[in-house]
């Protein structure tokens, strides 16, 4: 038995994780940038099968539309190169200062609406790459204190982004699927959808439930002190 890891593997790594620049809360980055270029080329060397992205890993937050092509075509390439495959993406919706407040449920309408539009100029990209699957992480979407938002509101607008989003992908007949990632803190002290039960009780109000799974991690579930085992096995049930 090989314990080389081959492309049939199928193991895949955020542009995100591999290039961690080593900051934490009370430290700056003791690493710098890597080329996602180049997380392409190294990954491929060893045997990966794939990469995955936030919107802002691949292309600059603020780049005009010549820069993003140049940084697509760029990473288009490295993967026709090195028979990479994108099987996920997802959007960024919590570093920057304007999503303070959350994104799909801020306060702010302005925000919600170009958080929404930053997701959906994201599937086009995550369709042109070949993803199947658009993980949502709601890192900002919650509080730090229970008069800073109404939750009942909150869960209304994080519906009507669903379904803006459900509608967007079937009109344009993308093969996309989203999965909701639940985690209770961190960043946020407390974020909406924070376990699995809470998600799925959430997408079964969908007007498309059929289009919405689950994106479960060990450590978010135990963070809330719950068993990921059973977790899983009632994302299973449900078939999510």
């Amino acid at each position: 038995m090989s314990l080389t890891p081959t492309p049939a593997d199928k193991f895949t790594f955020g542009l995100w994780t591999v290039g961690w620049q080593a900051r934490d809360p009370f430290g700056d980055a003791t690493r710098g940038a890597l080329d996602p270029v180049r997380t392409v080329n190294e990954l491929a060397a060893r045997g990966a099968y794939g990469v995955t992205f936030h919107d802002d890993d691949l292309i600059p937050f603020g780049s005009d539309e010549g820069a993003r092509r140049t940084h697509i075509e760029r990473f288009k390439k490295a993967l026709a190169e090195t028979g990479m495959k994108v099987p996920m993406a997802t959007t960024n919706l919590f570093t920057h200062p304007v999503f303070k407040d959350g994104a799909f449920t801020s306060n702010d309408k302005d925000i919600r609406r170009y958080a929404i539009s930053k997701v959906m100029k994201n599937i086009e990209l995550a369709v042109e790459l070949g993803a199947t699957t658009y993980v949502c992480w709601g890192g900002r979407e919650g509080a730090e204190s229970d008069g800073a938002k109404d939750a009942y509101v909150a869960l209304d607008r994080f519906r009507e982004a669903f379904n803006t989003l459900g509608e967007f992908v079937t009109d344009n007949g993308y093969d996309i699927k989203f999965a909701i990632e639940p985690k209770p803190n961190e960043p946020r002290g407390d974020i909406f959808l924070p376990t699995i039960g809470h998600a799925l009780a959430f997408i079964y109000t969908l007007d498309r439930p059929e289009l919405v799974g689950l994106n479960p991690e060990v450590g978010h579930e135990q963070m809330a002190g719950l068993n990921f085992v059973h977790g899983i096995a009632q994302a299973l049930w449900h078939k999510k």
